[in-house]
């Protein structure tokens, strides 16, 4: 298709390429729990045909969502153009149906194009034999429409992607790079540092207003406290990095740029936000500073080095949201429980204050002492955890 283009005018060609651009189908990965949380953003962005499923969210719009998406979304790990969507229950049918896919409208002739997936509960499960499949038939797909055999690939990246659930198979380009979690932040981290779209998705969860007085006795690299703070400001996680996309031959570079310039000029900072950041490993705080200064929300934060038994927070409101030491990857079992006990004893019930604590262990609420006011399942990772919110100020019977 690109090579027919060329014969048209520099006029027609730009309407005929705006016109196959208008309305693009993509895919946005995110951490099973919440897809709910990232339709609903998406929507807000603009998208359209906004469908949640597990552990993804499907969505249509045109090449400015794209960028929108990944400049803009919290929430995401990466953002797919949706290639292909069809039922493969042989290698037959995949190769015929990958060769049906106009790759060459996406992927020129020097660039690479590798193939990585996952299958789950189909015929198809061998992942490296779909892989092949995949390959070959996008190999023989561009011979046709380049007309040559051999493929340099040392061009733009142009990541292929498959799911195969079911039987039900997704080809998708991958047009963030780097997973949308890597905000150009986090230069460093502490030894288990929680996911920034997880951080995002808990400081959502709890409601991040412009006065919030936020509180995280385990802050370690201060991930949690940074995306509390960028929402706080109404500021997009992915202006301080790169996209895959923007190297794409049919990505106009402004594209990008009027997305940046349309997300900057959203930005609403706040004098009345403050995070009150404590750890204590003086190293981690020093980490959590140099981390909230390249977010540029530096000014908004408190960091002090504290023990939890000396947590006593002193304005009138305020909201803890933290990520204590589970005792599966920091600590052991016991020294984490011990830590529990201590949090129920200093995070007090009283007006004004809410908890929101993230844990992987199932007997929290018995160590702690409290029942939670509400539970949610979320994932740390491929760790399942649970989100303990404490949101009432009446007392509760002990568990």
């Amino acid at each position: 298709m690109l090579k027919k283009r060329r014969k048209y005018s520099r006029i027609v060609r730009d309407y005929i390429t705006e016109w196959i651009w208008l309305s693009v189908n993509f895919a946005a990965p995110c951490l099973f729990g919440i897809e709910g949380l990232l339709s609903d953003e998406l929507k807000r962005l603009g998208a359209e045909n906004v469908m949640a499923q597990n552990g993804r969210v499907l969505f249509s719009g045109d090449l400015s969502m794209l960028a929108r998406a990944n400049i803009c979304s919290r929430f995401a790990e990466r953002i797919l153009i949706v290639l292909g969507h069809f039922k493969a229950r042989s290698f037959a049918e995949l190769f015929d149906n990958v060769m049906n896919i106009p790759l060459e409208d996406y992927i020129g002739k020097r660039d690479a194009f590798p193939v990585k997936g996952h299958c789950l509960n189909s015929k198809l499960h061998s992942v490296p034999d779909c892989q092949k499949i995949i390959k070959k038939a996008a190999v023989k797909r561009l011979s046709k429409a380049y007309h040559i055999d051999w493929f340099e690939e040392t061009g733009t990246r142009m990541q292929l992607q498959f799911s195969i659930m079911k039987d039900d198979c997704m080809i998708m380009l991958d047009t963030s790079g780097e997973g949308l979690h890597k905000r150009g932040y986090r230069a460093a981290s502490n030894i288990s540092p929680i996911k920034e779209t997880l951080a995002a998705a808990m400081a959502s969860i709890a409601r991040i207003y412009p006065d919030t007085k936020l509180y995280d006795p385990f802050c370690g690299s201060g991930t949690i406290a940074i995306e509390a703070a960028l929402i706080a400001n109404n500021m997009a996680p992915g202006l301080k990095r790169s996209f895959r996309a923007e190297r794409f031959g049919f990505v106009d570079e402004k594209v990008f740029a009027n997305e940046r310039a349309r997300a900057i000029s959203e930005i609403n900072r706040t004098d009345d936000f403050t995070a009150f950041c404590t750890d204590i490993d003086p190293e981690t705080l020093e980490i959590a500073k140099h981390n909230a200064a390249l977010a540029g929300v530096e000014r908004q934060m408190r960091f002090d080095v504290a023990d939890v038994r000396d947590f006593a927070p002193k304005t009138e409101r305020g909201l803890v949201i933290t990520n204590p030491p589970y005792g599966e990857r920091m600590l052991d079992i016991k020294a984490a429980r011990e830590l529990y006990r201590v949090m129920g004893g200093v995070f007090e019930q009283k007006q004004g204050y809410k908890y929101y604590i993230i844990t992987s262990d199932d007997e929290f609420e018995q160590i702690f002492g409290r029942t939670a006011d509400k539970r949610r399942k979320l994932y740390n990772g491929s760790l399942k955890c649970q989100l303990y919110m404490y949101f009432r100020s009446n007392l509760h019977k002990n568990v």
